[in-house]
């Protein structure tokens, strides 16, 4: 798939969505902006999968290589499509609501994992005044240190779609966090063995909901061969936590304020499930993003 391809699918698909009765809502008044919006966050969408996740990379790569497809992009300034992208932020979570629903629709099981959002480097932490009072300190299992942040939750499908997702403090424990993912009843649900918790698993059920999680402690483990059945079937959030990590560079989403840092969260899972639909329609499985070819 080429780069002009990959950017036709990505816009017809967000604006066929964007013509929804509930997208109509969001935006009732105003002026006809320059740029449509389905155009804007074709461009975001497209710009996170290709690497361009700052604000000015991605507007002056586009602008420059991409001219012919968004034309209206030459009369618009940078800081106007900035706060025209980030105004999206609604419409864009709505979006990733529906493409996940849609894609995940009777999938009765589901997995759960956290991975770091750093705030700022670890070095500044101690007198960093961004985030004062809403981020927080807590462990890097991946690189074994702590960190300053956040933690991202994620929920997803087997086949890897993100389902649901929560920012949270890094102190946060991931079973605390669990019941904000919005688990549907009458499915179940597999974590690692920071989600084991008899009381969490208990008022789930209550709710008809299943939650499946490995003894706490691996040395006194009742019975390993399960724990590593239930890490069988959840090592594909794994790789998506990879993409995220590596592709999106989540972990290191640098932000003056959490209202941004939430938007270019949200921004990056749509992204990551906007490109598993587009492999879908391929025929690919949902993970495999390098079949899609990025750009050069």
């Amino acid at each position: 798939m080429t780069p002009q391809e990959l950017l036709l699918e990505v816009f017809c698909l967000v604006d066929d969505e964007l013509q929804a009765p509930e997208f109509r809502r969001v935006r009732r008044a105003g002026p006809r902006p320059t740029l449509a919006d389905s155009e804007v966050i074709t461009i975001e969408l497209v710009g996170e999968f290709w690497k361009l996740d700052a604000d000015r990379d991605l507007f002056r790569h586009f602008r420059q290589h991409y001219a012919r497809e968004f034309p209206a992009l030459a009369r618009v300034h940078r800081t106007t499509f900035a706060r025209q992208a980030a105004n999206l932020w609604r419409v864009k979570q709505l979006l990733q609501r529906r493409l996940a629903e849609r894609a995940a629709a009777g999938e009765p099981v589901w997995l759960v994992d956290s991975l770091p959002v750093e705030a700022c480097k670890f070095a500044r932490a101690t007198f960093c005044k961004r985030f004062a009072g809403e981020a927080d300190y807590g462990y890097d299992h991946g690189i074994k240190r702590t960190f300053y942040g956040f933690r991202l939750h994620l929920r997803a499908s087997r086949d890897g779609v993100i389902r649901a997702y929560e920012l949270a403090p890094a102190r946060a424990a991931d079973k605390t966090v669990l019941p904000e993912l919005a688990p549907p009843p009458g499915t179940t649900g597999i974590g690692d063995r920071a989600y084991y918790d008899p009381a969490l698993a208990e008022e789930l059920a209550a709710g008809g909901v299943r939650l499946l999680a490995p003894y706490r402690h691996k040395s006194k483990d009742p019975d390993p061969k399960r724990s590593a059945r239930l890490s069988a079937v959840r090592y594909r959030l794994e790789a998506v936590n990879g993409q995220l990590a590596e592709r999106y560079r989540i972990k290191r989403t640098w932000a003056k304020d959490l209202w941004h840092l939430q938007h270019r969260v949200i921004r990056k899972v749509l992204s990551h499930t906007v490109m598993a639909e587009v492999a879908l329609r391929h025929g690919f499985p949902p993970l495999q993003f390098d079949r899609l070819r990025p750009a050069a």
